[in-house]
């Protein structure tokens, strides 16, 4: 078991992230970089809707007919997100604010629907708790790498605390859109070839 939780949580992490590795949650990645508490936040909430999302359909699985599961599931993540949105607002309203549209559109993250497409419908729910908890994890590490030289080297803050000094020019491009991408594809580079896959032992050789 604990074999097994540990490749979980290795896969969803590193080995399979969903980001730089599957290409999937690209659009709230680039858009609430700017900021490292609102990567924070939203990585945070990535990981409790995940993580409940892939723990309901994994314990309805066998109940829920397969000619409606994916509007089980759509139906399933809307509620937790709803949560995730009523919460922000009652209690972090400036932090809500922020993010503006952003929470709302959780619902429509792939890597949610993938994961309790992928495995939550085929995994005992404790499973699918902890594979959506390290799929939102593997997340919510790349927005923070992403956030961190962003607002760094934009504003010379780290989680809104001078970290420069007012001497420090900012780079204006990396609070604008272009700066998010060009972060991104350096970070999705960078993962590329440090995940490179080796050659198998004794292969065939050119």
């Amino acid at each position: 078991m604990a074999g097994k939780t540990k490749k979980i949580m290795i896969q969803g992490i590193w080995k399979d992230n969903p980001v730089f590795r599957q290409i999937l949650g690209i659009c709230s990645a680039l858009a609430v970089t700017n900021l490292m508490l609102n990567s924070l936040v939203m990585g945070l909430g990535l990981i409790f809707v995940t993580a409940f999302s892939e723990l309901t359909v994994s314990l309805i699985r066998k109940w829920t007919p397969k000619h409606i599961r994916m509007m089980v599931q759509t139906l399933i993540i809307s509620a937790y997100v709803i949560i995730v949105d009523i919460f922000l607002k009652a209690y972090y309203p400036s932090i809500s604010t922020a993010l503006g549209p952003y929470v709302g559109l959780i619902i429509t993250n792939c890597i949610i629907m993938g994961r309790c497409e992928s495995f939550a419908q085929n995994n005992p729910p404790h499973l699918a708790f902890l594979d959506g908890v390290a799929s939102g994890t593997g997340y919510l590490l790349v927005l923070l790498v992403i956030s961190f030289f962003r607002e760094l080297l934009g504003f010379g803050t780290l989680f809104g605390i001078s970290v420069l000094g007012e001497a420090w020019v900012s780079w204006t491009l990396m609070i604008m859109p272009p700066g998010a991408f060009f972060m991104l594809g350096i970070l999705i580079w960078v993962t590329k070839n440090m995940i490179s896959e080796k050659p198998a032992k004794g292969g065939a050789k050119s």
